[in-house]
């Protein structure tokens, strides 16, 4: 199955790429700077998924930013879609069969430490999963990687240490801390805020986790970023879609600044 995927993006002119982007809520349109681009629809590609969340466009997009080989994901796939952990990590595994070095994941999230502002960016030190699920349950891909897997450092430290270099640089306030992935679709309740805050969870959201788990399992390097687009339940009055939407408008130039300046120093 893979071979059959990653077959049709070669014929269709996809060579090589070293980094892999997966975009989150309201940030895809990164990938519409790319250059000498060729951009597929998700429902075009053999055995992928198609995503069908709004902010989310659902394109396969390959060409050049900052002098590498780029390929991004516009759009990811969520488990709270109906998605198994197996599908919504499909594309990872293609960017392994594919030979990609180093996946970035970047989302949309809520604030849970009480210093976060909505607009901020957030690097992801590491990660809480509440979930009680795992992408690697079920037969270990031996090609991609071992059984059990470390997850000591699933997020780079020197991705991490580039993202702080290029904010330096651009004169960008970064946060850092740890992202917490709960199911959705349900944002979280006042009591599961308090919760994560506890156990060390300075952001909550509903994906990133799952790749990143994949894309360590199969050898490639993690770097993460999280786009604050609200305060988390029972920090505001209420929460909705369109405001994760209309914060990750106002971010968008420092996210696209900032991923830019990462991808021209790995």
């Amino acid at each position: 199955m893979f071979n059959e995927t990653s077959q049709y993006l070669i014929a269709r002119g996809i060579e090589k790429p070293q980094i892999a982007l997966i975009l989150g809520s309201g940030l895809g349109e990164l990938a519409d700077e790319i250059e000498s681009a060729i951009a597929i629809p998700y429902e075009e590609i053999p055995n992928f998924p198609v995503s069908t969340v709004p902010g989310h466009a659902g394109k396969l997009i390959y060409g050049v930013l900052e002098g590498k080989k780029v390929i991004a994901l516009q759009g990811r796939f969520h488990f709270y879609e109906g998605y198994d952990l197996q599908t919504v990590t499909y594309p990872v595994r293609i960017f392994k069969e594919l030979g990609v070095q180093t996946v970035i994941v970047t989302n949309a999230a809520g604030g849970v430490n009480e210093n976060f502002t909505p607009g901020d960016l957030m690097i992801i030190t590491d990660h809480l999963n509440l979930t009680g699920e795992n992408p690697l349950i079920g037969a270990n891909i031996e090609a991609h990687g071992p059984r059990f897997v470390d997850m000591t450092e699933t997020y780079s430290k020197r991705g991490q240490q580039i993202l702080k270099e290029v904010a330096t640089d651009i004169d960008l306030h970064l946060q850092e801390g740890v992202y917490t992935w709960f199911t959705g679709p349900t944002y979280e309740t006042p009591a599961e805020i308090r919760y994560a805050r506890a156990i060390g969870g300075d952001a909550v959201g509903m994906s990133t986790v799952p790749e990143a788990i994949v894309a360590k399992h199969a050898g490639m390097e993690v770097v993460g970023v999280s786009c604050i687009t609200n305060l988390a339940a029972g920090m505001q009055q209420s929460l909705n879609h369109e405001e994760v939407m209309e914060y990750s408008q106002k971010a968008k130039p420092k996210f696209k600044q900032l991923l830019r300046g990462l991808i021209s120093r790995l």
